[in-house]
């Protein structure tokens, strides 16, 4: 998978991806608790490595009774940086009310 310069981007390691992404969800200001990340107690991501991907999960609004959730897969380190700020961007536009 070359492109035009004749070289290709470096592998993708979905383990340490992992955990530069559990990283970046923390200084997010979300909170690891058994595999799901919160803001303020409210469930907002769920990671896993998922063979070769990271299976990524984002609830579309924040709920503590029943979140509804929508699956991402991350593929690449592209895949991984545009999850970061689109998650980003979600908490951002969810008011303190929305939890």
């Amino acid at each position: 998978m070359s492109d035009e310069w004749g070289f290709a981007p470096p592998p993708f390691k979905p383990d340490e991806a992992l955990q530069r992404l559990r990283r970046d969800l923390r200084e997010a200001g979300l909170t690891e608790r058994e595999g799901v990340f919160e803001r303020r107690g409210t469930p907002i991501a769920r990671l896993a490595v998922d063979g070769a991907v990271i299976k990524a999960e984002t609830v579309k609004r924040p709920s503590r009774s029943s979140p509804e959730w929508q699956a991402r897969a991350l593929k690449s380190g592209a895949d991984l940086r545009d999850y970061v700020v689109e998650l980003k961007k979600k908490l951002a536009s969810w008011s303190d009310s929305d939890d």
